[in-house]
């Protein structure tokens, strides 16, 4: 099943620079060649429901493993049945929408 999420991780207990685990995570993503968007407040990512659940969770041993003792992340999960729609695809639609 096709996925997109919006994931958020949070290091807690490593002070208020986030940024050093952010691009270990997007280092993760990359690894599992999926598509994503990085912005302001989280990371947005497409695929296959397995590949990106099994980097969310790669992403969570990473971190931990740069010495990060807890993560709070919140995740926004889209699915849908009657096609595969593409980020792309749906800010194009919003895009249009707006002219």
């Amino acid at each position: 099943m096709w996925v997109n999420i919006d994931l958020c991780l949070v290091p807690i207990g490593v002070g208020v620079s986030l940024s050093p685990y952010i691009k270990a995570c997007i280092s993760v993503i990359d690894e599992h060649k999926l598509e994503y968007e990085v912005g302001p407040n989280g990371t947005a990512i497409e695929g296959e429901w397995d590949q990106v659940l099994q980097c969310i969770k790669r992403c969570h041993e990473i971190v931990h493993s740069k010495g990060v003792p807890r993560i709070y992340t919140t995740l926004k999960v889209n699915t849908r049945t009657d096609k595969k729609q593409l980020f792309k695809d749906k800010v194009q639609s919003v895009i249009k929408e707006k002219t």
